[in-house]
């Protein structure tokens, strides 16, 4: 079962609003009508109501049980103007200079999330990564303790022997250049935090590298994932995440069991990686699209994580199936853990009761 199935009926349990910048961008419409007719939540979307009504007309979708707001006419931009010019790097804007900022749909996108008027966001269906990140960066809280703004992609594969039944998570394949050793940290903790909160599986995170612990390198990147490595173990400890780092690892050594045991790899990580994190970008992207490319699994995300709320910033080339995913899993990260994999009672066979 792909991790989109396991999701969703959870989802539909504990439904959540998920707001659209892109609200009429075709592929957005037809994933939000899938998010509202599988009743998982309510898909609001940002933008010209009569182009976004034309726009399913056209694509012969309802939009019952979608709510669409224009912001520059919306009942909350007087509130959310004040409120933008109470954060410290919009201090000193006017009135009309605010007005403009929020009639930006990326921007009133993340108001709504800061405000709780949204409990998740996507964006980037039609804008470059900087620019639908942009917004977020600006108005949301971080998590307390984490300064790394970072992604993760998910690939939902069809070999059950990879990381959680064919799920694996993937670090950072689209934020940071070349992160340092306490970013990397930042990077495996968060991933690792948001697997567990997703799948209810410990994560063995692999800090990956083209070595598998050599012990005497000289070579800076290598050294580099060595040192993140314990860096990361301090931090989830710190945390009270159940976790397991290892680096270096090759990822043949992080992924195979066989080949692990060949390199006299002994460690509950090696062979057994669900979450995997790269040195850098090039090695990061260039292996998710690769993947993607040469196999055809499916992928989602990226997800954001740093942010207080859940954000993804999807491709420019994403398929309406993939955004939906994508949105079942951001929707999913703002279910407390405890109802998403509420306890059993082995008894009744019904969940226990939730502290």
């Amino acid at each position: 079962m792909s991790l989109i199935e396991k999701l969703s009926p959870r989802l539909a349990r504990h439904p959540k609003r998920v707001v659209f910048p892109e609200g009429d961008d075709p592929r957005i419409l037809q994933a939000a009508r899938q998010f509202a007719t599988r009743r998982l939540g309510v898909p609001i979307l940002l933008g010209d109501r009569t182009q976004i009504k034309e726009t399913a007309a056209r694509l012969d979708l309802r939009i019952e049980g979608i709510r669409i707001i224009e912001p520059a006419r919306s009942e909350e931009i007087e509130k959310f103007i004040e409120l933008f010019q109470g954060l410290r790097r919009f201090s000193g804007l006017r009135d009309k200079e605010a007005r403009d900022y929020l009639s930006d749909s990326n921007y009133f996108a993340a108001m709504m999330l800061a405000t709780g008027g949204a409990d998740a966001a996507v964006s980037g269906a039609t804008r470059a990564a900087s620019s639908a990140i942009r917004p977020f960066l600006q108005i949301l809280p971080r998590i307390e303790g984490v300064d790394t703004i970072s992604s993760i992609n998910i690939l939902d594969t069809s070999n059950p022997a990879l990381g959680t039944d064919g799920i694996l998570f993937l670090a950072d394949c689209g934020v940071i250049p070349e992160p340092t050793e306490q970013q990397l940290a930042d990077i495996a903790v968060n991933t690792a935090g948001i697997a567990q909160h997703l799948t209810n599986v410990d994560p063995h995170v692999a800090m990956l590298s083209y070595s598998t612990k050599t012990a005497s390198s000289k070579n800076p990147s290598v050294n580099k994932m060595k040192a993140a490595t314990a860096l990361a173990q301090a931090k989830a400890k710190e945390r009270m995440l159940e976790a397991s780092f290892d680096g270096e690892l090759q990822v043949d050594a992080a992924l195979d069991p066989s080949t692990a045991a060949t390199k006299k790899v002994d460690s509950s990580v090696a062979g057994r990686a669900n979450v995997l994190v790269f040195p850098d970008l090039n090695s990061g992207n260039i292996a998710l699209k690769l993947t993607q490319l040469v196999s055809g699994t499916r992928a989602y995300g990226q997800i954001l994580t740093g942010f207080a709320k859940p954000v993804a910033e999807i491709s420019r080339g994403s398929s309406a199936h993939d955004i939906f995913g994508t949105v079942v899993i951001v929707a999913a990260q703002a279910v407390d853990r405890n109802y998403l994999y509420p306890v059993v009672d082995p008894e009744t066979g019904q969940p226990a009761d939730l502290p």
